[in-house]
């Protein structure tokens, strides 16, 4: 098993966040590794974009072109990276910012609403909690307990008030999918 995922969206969107929990969580599950965020001063309004890979065998590498799945959470990055995405692969598109449809017809699209969603729960910038879940139930390749211990692990001190509206976004991305 081998996962090579792209996610990518504006800055402050909370992309490289999603990619950073997806290493983690899949570390803590003992699978094999690697985050290469990119960004620049773009972090604030511009495209950033991560890749991250999860495997069961050693990772040569972190680079990859062609992903096995795309997290696109704004317009630029479905537009950018669509093309890339390894035929049968899967396409998760931030349907409140990205109003385009992936084209290709070899591909899985999932059409998450993470604002609507975000701010249903009472907090905007839970919308990369919305999307974390929503690819976890699609491709079921971590645990659920494993992201909500990472949660949980997150938000401690003033912010562990936090920790039950970020379950609660995961959550409901994840029902996006079931």
């Amino acid at each position: 098993m081998k996962k090579e995922i792209i996610i990518s969206g504006f800055g402050g969107q909370g992309g490289l966040a999603i990619g950073k929990n997806l290493a983690e969580a899949g570390m803590a599950e003992g699978l094999n590794v690697t985050w290469a965020p990119s960004y620049g001063p773009e972090m604030r309004g511009g495209t950033a974009n991560c890749s991250v890979v999860l495997s069961d065998k050693p990772v040569g590498s972190p680079v990859f072109t062609h992903p096995t799945e795309l997290i696109a959470m704004n317009e630029p990055s479905l537009e950018k990276f669509e093309a890339n995405v390894q035929s049968g692969g899967m396409v998760l598109v931030n349907s409140s910012v990205v109003t385009d449809k992936v084209q290709r017809s070899d591909l899985k699209a999932y059409y998450i609403p993470c604002g609507k969603i975000a701010d249903e729960v009472g907090n905007p910038k839970v919308g990369n909690m919305v999307m974390l879940g929503a690819y976890v139930a699609a491709t079921k390749i971590l645990k659920t307990e494993t992201i909500e211990t990472m949660i949980q692990e997150m938000f401690t001190g003033a912010k562990a008030k936090l920790v039950p509206l970020n379950i609660e976004a995961f959550h409901r991305g994840m029902a996006c999918i079931e």
